[in-house]
């Protein structure tokens, strides 16, 4: 959301989930370009009286290697020894 995630907001969010993380940060349009490249889903939602307004999103983890290639997509649901397995694949090259 460029207009709420301002790389402050994300420098102080991202970090929470593991200090290694980096937040991505663009405008709409470099976000909707990224989104398309990345076959994410978001929908902007109505803002209510005061302003507020949520974002629906889909939520998918990728897995880069060292080259920035992406190597795997993880969806929700997906079972956490599958998920080791794939990158316990990946790491023995």
């Amino acid at each position: 959301d460029p207009k709420r995630d301002t790389p402050q907001v994300l420098a102080q969010y991202v970090p929470a989930f593991d200090p290694s993380f980096l937040g991505l940060y663009g405008d709409e349009q470099a976000t909707a370009a990224l989104a398309k490249e990345f076959k994410i889903f978001y929908s902007v939602q109505k803002a209510d009286a005061q302003g507020n307004y949520s974002v629906d999103h889909s939520d998918v983890i990728y897995v880069f290697d060292t080259r920035g290639r992406l190597r795997l997509m993880m969806r929700p649901g997906t079972a956490i020894d599958a998920m080791a397995d794939d990158v316990a694949l990946l790491l023995k090259g």
